[in-house]
Parts: C-alpha cells; structure tokens; sequence
C-alpha cells in the first residue's frame, strides 16, 4: 500500500493484520525493551510485598509466558505475511524476465528451453 492510499484512508488489510504490523513495529524497538526492563525491575524489588517467594517466582513466569506467547503468535503471522509478500515479488519479477527472454527467444533454442525452465520452476501457468 502506497503512502497515498493510506494518507486517503484506503486499507484493504483487516484490523488483526493492521495491529500485528503496529505490534511488530512496537516490539522491534527500543521503547519495547526498555518497558520489558521496567518490568523486571519493578518485579525484583516488589519481593517484599510476596507472601512467599514461589507466589513472587510464579507472579512473573505467568506473565512472561503469557507475553511471549502473544508475540510469537503475532510475529509469526507478521514474518509469513512478509514472507509471502517477498514471494509475491519474485513472482513478477521471475515472470518479467521469462516475458523478455521469451520475447528474445525466437533466434536462440537454448534461450526458449531455459523459458520454459524458468516457467516450470516458478508455477507461473499455474497462478494465471
């Protein structure tokens, strides 16, 4: 999506997909890791306030489980839909190339077969 469309507020993708690529963007940066620190700190001195020491232990491998299986959930989902997108471009440019050797083709064999190869690795018959 170019900035345009964005500045106009055209945004095919879904709330979920959206909020993943503000998470990715959140957690990949400093201001991330700094309140990840606060919050091991903030533990650390709050021993006093446990009744005991397991309950303090418990309180914050509770909480770095359940956040870091939200982020391995949304960050996998941000790496394969950038993953697919990467794809998505290789397609077309794989597709450009085969059109231009194709177009260069009709004197040179060995440029037709290598065509057909790039074709037949690609899948590009099968996306159209």
């Amino acid at each position: 999506m170019g900035t345009e469309e964005a500045a106009r507020g055209q945004d095919d993708r879904s709330v979920f997909d959206r909020f993943v690529e503000a998470t990715q963007g959140f957690v990949s940066r400093g201001p991330f890791f700094l309140l990840c620190a606060a919050i091991v700190v903030a533990w650390l001195v709050s021993v006093p306030f446990w009744p005991d020491l397991k309950s303090w232990q418990v309180a914050i491998h509770t909480v770095a489980s359940v956040q870091s299986l939200f982020l391995l959930a949304l960050l996998e989902n941000a790496g394969r839909r950038t993953e697919e997108a990467s794809q998505e471009k290789l397609n077309v440019l794989a597709e450009a190339i085969a059109d231009l050797m194709e177009s260069r083709a009709r004197d040179d064999e060995r440029l037709a077969e290598s065509v057909t190869r790039l074709r037949e690795a690609v899948g590009l018959e099968d996306r159209h």
